[in-house]
């Protein structure tokens, strides 16, 4: 077979093309994202950073079945007035992560490693979004750092008991008795198509949910091993409904400036746990979309705007 060559004009022609594509999406995006890990003890922490390190920090935490991939609009979005950072937890995405027997998968453990992150990286303020178990480790992180938390989003990302939905009820079993029984009992939960439920579950037109999302993290939860630490994470989400009198107590002390943005047909967190914010703060603001648990997969053109301008009115 003879090989082929690419003309030299061609070749000219094609570099010339990617040469003005690439400064168009640089003009379209505001700047380019950077790929990065940093090493937090034994967890190898990857992370996707963008924007002048200047400008006011807005920290970006996933939930489950997610990665920071879940909050790319989000990050093109904010990238021309902030300085954004989102990574992917321990267990989730490109995250270097240590076996089981090597790292206490809790949320306290979570949280202890994204507050050395943070540290590591000489950030003294910064905005939380949550998402989902990103919630607690935000909530957590919040607790640790009260002075630099100046502003908080949360895309279902709950707080209160009133806002644990139907969906809730076999995972409280297993935390009232957490058997080898109740632990098998949710074996599916931990699984490619538990996952994709848990992206179209609740949102009226399908076509708007991107398969790419539900399909990277179905091959994360596929590898050896994850499965059981999704189940041990799943166990201690426990601890984070204990604490949330504690979450309440720092939203009433220091009243954070709050969005919730909320897919108001998430069948793990009801509009009541949006609602019930409104209690702490009350100046806190609350948007329902019509949409599942993961409402910027099929509402970004919505929901981004009003992240920008709660932002903006918040943020310096």
């Amino acid at each position: 077979m003879k090989s082929k060559v690419i003309p030299a004009m061609l070749l000219s022609s094609t570099m010339v093309s990617s040469a003005v594509l690439a400064e168009h999406s640089n003009k379209v995006i505001g700047q380019k994202v950077r790929f990065h890990y940093e090493q937090v003890e034994n967890v190898n922490m990857f992370y996707r950073e963008v924007g002048n390190k200047d400008l006011p920090t807005i920290l970006l935490l996933h939930g489950y079945a997610a990665s920071s991939f879940m909050w790319r609009d989000v990050i093109d979005a904010l990238a021309d007035e902030y300085h954004v950072i989102a990574i992917d937890l321990p267990a989730f995405g490109f995250t270097q992560s240590p076996a089981r027997e090597d790292y206490e998968y809790t949320f306290a453990n979570l949280a202890n490693t994204v507050d050395k992150f943070i540290k590591q990286k000489g950030i003294n303020s910064f905005a939380i979004a949550v998402h989902d178990y990103g919630a607690p480790v935000g909530w957590r992180l919040a607790l640790k750092n009260p002075g630099k938390v100046t502003a908080i989003i949360s895309q279902n990302g709950n707080a209160y008991e009133e806002g644990l939905a139907d969906g809730w009820e076999p995972i409280i079993k297993y935390w009232q008795d957490p058997s080898a029984k109740n632990r098998a009992a949710l074996s599916d939960f931990p699984t490619p198509e538990s996952i994709k439920w848990q992206y179209i579950e609740g949102v009226p037109d399908l076509q708007k949910v991107s398969p790419d999302g539900y399909t990277l993290e179905g091959l994360q939860v596929s590898k050896a091993g994850m499965a059981e630490i999704q189940l041990d994470l799943l166990l201690d989400y426990k601890s984070n409904v204990e604490q949330y009198p504690q979450y309440q107590a720092y939203f009433r002390k220091y009243q954070p400036p709050l969005l919730a943005v909320w897919g108001k047909n998430d069948p793990f967190f009801s509009p009541a746990g949006a609602q019930a914010w409104k209690r702490d703060i009350p100046k806190a603001e609350i948007h329902f979309f019509d949409t599942g648990h993961f409402a910027l997969e099929t509402h970004q053109s919505e929901i981004i705007p009003v992240i920008k301008d709660f932002l903006r009115r918040n943020v310096k």
